[in-house]
């Protein structure tokens, strides 16, 4: 009796930053899709702010990339990259940005706030799905 390998234990580095680079253009997709729709159907504002979440959440994803890399080099290496400081202090400064980026939209846009919290949820969902796809395989 052979035993098969759980497919995240066969995850490699490429499988995984595709997947993420997947999960981040069905993001900017699903977030963008519905925009136009709530643009059409309730105006601006809403369509903003479920824009805005959708790109803080594409952007989230693109930084967890980011420190992926980063941990995959340091354990590769066994030592300390180079920029690694600045990937983690530059991760922290976005934190910062897209908490600003979501106060901001809440008072300029004055939408729906669940607009922004579904832009939000985007990364989750892809993520999500990206997951199921690979356990699927």
């Amino acid at each position: 009796m052979t035993e098969d390998t759980h497919p995240i234990l066969g995850l490699t580095e490429e499988t995984l930053e595709a997947l993420l680079k997947r999960a981040v253009r069905n993001t900017a997709i699903l977030g963008l899709l519905p925009a136009l729709v709530l643009l059409v159907a309730t105006g601006w504002r809403d369509a903003a702010m479920l824009l805005t979440g959708a790109l803080i959440s594409a952007a989230s994803i693109v930084e967890w990339l980011r420190l992926v890399r980063l941990i995959n080099d340091r354990m590769k290496k066994k030592k300390a990259q180079r920029g690694a400081v600045l990937v983690i202090a530059f991760f922290l400064l976005r934190l910062v940005f897209f908490g600003a980026a979501i106060y901001g939209s809440l008072k300029c846009f004055q939408g729906s706030p669940i607009a922004l919290v579904c832009g939000l949820s985007l990364a989750v969902v892809t993520l999500m799905w990206e997951a199921i796809r690979l356990l699927r395989e």
